[in-house]
């Protein structure tokens, strides 16, 4: 097995086409060809399925296309910089549950390096993107939540991702709505009060696990559900249809705005928040960083909402 095999699989796997492949590449088809099945010949797999209208990726394709990936990823920054003497400044990105903390933190963080040259990145994505990403290398750090019901799973999950989690902070839970839903002047909430109401929730695309959920009591039978994949149409539904969602209370006013508010749910069951990473990898000093203005905000916005509720 080649690096250059391994250019070839991840070319045609991107471009779904072996025509396509081998012009990017600038090489024959048949000499791509030739190199993709002596490279599936050793491996003991069919990376591809080839029809009339084009290639499509097996299943244990797929996985064996994410480590190559990995592979030609990494060799390609090594020569860009060590080679090719390309400077592309410092280098950081994070993927991320739906949390206003975590852009606060980041751009708090980004606001450091105004006058210097870097490439940063921050993924709001769904759970099982954010493992795959930090497992990819795609994302040094990866926030999200663990509770008593996802636990054991999650803690399963990133084991055989090779992934460790540290957990950041643990709170109450609460329901987050808009300040004009009939219920938010309440002093507290159960979930039967709430059953006129939409129940808002992030899409988890086709893994939809109740585990993998970002809303504590994803077993609940709501009578009402609407998903979406995005954060600023989820507090629009707030606003429009009286929806609500159940979240860490940690509202972000300076990013969301002051309208909406976090009500205390009658519940014992408290979020665990934290960050992952690559288990036995050495946190970068951009990482560090990140971290520190993660739990400053975290801190600001906890410290805000206490205020807030104390006067209502």
């Amino acid at each position: 097995m080649t690096l250059q095999q391994l250019r070839y699989a991840t070319a045609v796997a991107d471009y779904k086409s072996i025509n396509k492949a081998s012009q990017i590449l600038f090489v024959s088809q048949s000499s791509l060809s030739s190199g993709i099945a002596n490279l599936e010949q050793e491996i003991g797999l069919s990376i591809f399925r080839r029809t009339n209208h084009g290639v499509s990726v097996t299943p244990e394709g797929g996985e064996f296309l994410m480590y190559a990936r990995q592979i030609v990823g990494q060799y390609q920054l090594v020569e860009e910089k060590y080679v090719l003497k390309q400077n592309y400044g410092q280098s950081f990105s994070i993927s991320t549950q739906h949390y206003t903390f975590a852009i606060d933190a980041f751009i708090h963080f980004a606001e450091q390096f105004c006058i210097d040259d870097y490439q940063f990145g921050i993924y709001e994505c769904r759970t099982q993107e954010i493992m795959e990403n930090v497992r990819n290398y795609k994302s040094e750090l990866g926030i999200l939540y663990i509770d008593d019901f996802n636990r054991d799973i999650l803690t399963k999950l990133l084991e055989e991702k090779e992934l460790e989690y540290k957990e950041l902070f643990d709170c109450g839970t609460y329901v987050l709505m808009a300040d004009t839903h009939p219920l938010s002047r309440k002093k507290q909430l159960k979930l039967e009060e709430l059953s006129l109401y939409p129940f808002l929730s992030f899409d988890q695309g086709n893994d939809q696990s109740f585990y993998l959920s970002e809303e504590v009591y994803s077993t609940y039978a709501y009578r009402q559900v609407i998903k979406t994949s995005d954060r600023a149409t989820m507090l629009n539904l707030m606003k429009g249809l009286n929806g609500y969602t159940l979240s860490s209370g940690i509202l972000g006013e300076e990013l969301n705005g002051t309208n909406y508010v976090a009500v205390p749910l009658y519940t014992n069951k408290r979020m665990h928040i934290g960050y992952i990473r690559r288990k036995g990898s050495a946190i970068s000093g951009l990482g560090r960083i990140y971290i520190e203005e993660l739990n400053k905000s975290c801190n600001i916005y906890k410290e805000e909402n206490e205020v807030n509720r104390s006067n209502t």
